[in-house]
């Protein structure tokens, strides 16, 4: 993975006005993938929409860590769900 394509969480959060506990706890919970490199932790460009996400969730709708990880299963479930009506969609077609 090309380091150019990351940002620390410190800048990060900066830009984004977050606690930085915050973006570690999604990392713990599975909800982002913090990469670690030397001793800088970094988050990947294409997270940053993840982030927003999870941002506009917890402070504006204050949904908790555990409540987080429900929404994105259900996502994910579905993501899956419609990705297999259009392979069954196109079988049929």
């Amino acid at each position: 993975m090309e380091q150019e394509n990351w940002i620390s969480i410190e800048q990060c959060c900066v830009v984004y006005n977050i606690e930085r506990s915050f973006v570690l706890k999604l990392d713990e919970h599975g909800l982002i993938e913090l990469i670690r490199s030397n001793e800088t932790i970094f988050i990947t460009f294409e997270q940053l929409s993840d982030l927003e996400k999870y941002m506009h969730l917890h402070y504006e709708l204050e949904i908790n860590m555990e409540g987080l990880e429900t929404i994105k299963h259900l996502l994910d479930r579905v993501h899956d769900l419609q990705k297999e009506l259009n392979r069954l969609k196109g079988e049929a077609g």
